[in-house]
């Protein structure tokens, strides 16, 4: 665990419009609260696109006919980087926003929560979290809840009202 400030710089890009979407600050937000404590700097950015674009990307680089919610690039390089030479490049996200909106509908959960939590979700990724198996995917969503729950956000993985 490190402690103190990050340093962090979100880029966010809208490839749809902006008209009901989170804003650049909530993303920071959000990705600040799921990299607080684990990392001193990072660089990273968000790109929220239409269905069109997430099916290309996912399709592309998980071989998946879909859009999906939310997609992780980390930023890695074959090689590393020259020894004394410091990077806090994090990595991208790419987020769908009409999957999105679907599925808080479906889950009957706010849709600023969702946003939340696929943020919090997709920077864990970047930081080297997986879901791969169910222990895993259960420490993983603990932390979600951990983080979300410090943004006074509920638990994610409970069932929206009926």
């Amino acid at each position: 665990m490190t402690r103190g400030p990050i340093r962090l710089d979100v880029a966010v890009g809208y490839a749809i419009p902006r008209k009901g979407l989170p804003s650049a600050v909530s993303f920071r937000k959000w990705s600040a609260a799921a990299l607080a404590g684990r990392i001193r700097e990072a660089d990273l950015a968000i790109r929220v696109v239409g269905t069109k674009e997430g099916r290309a990307l996912n399709r592309h680089y998980r071989g998946r006919d879909y859009a999906t919610n939310v997609l992780s690039f980390p930023a890695e390089l074959p090689d590393g980087l020259p020894p004394g030479v410091r990077m806090p490049l994090l990595g991208d996200l790419v987020i769908c926003a009409p999957v999105v909106a679907r599925e808080a509908r479906e889950q009957k959960k706010p849709l600023a929560a969702h946003y939340a939590h696929l943020t919090v979700h997709g920077v864990l990724h970047l930081l080297g979290w997986d879901h791969g198996d169910d222990r895993e995917a259960e420490a993983m969503e603990q932390l979600e809840r951990e983080i979300l729950a410090g943004l006074g956000i509920d638990d994610p993985y409970l069932p929206g009202p009926d």
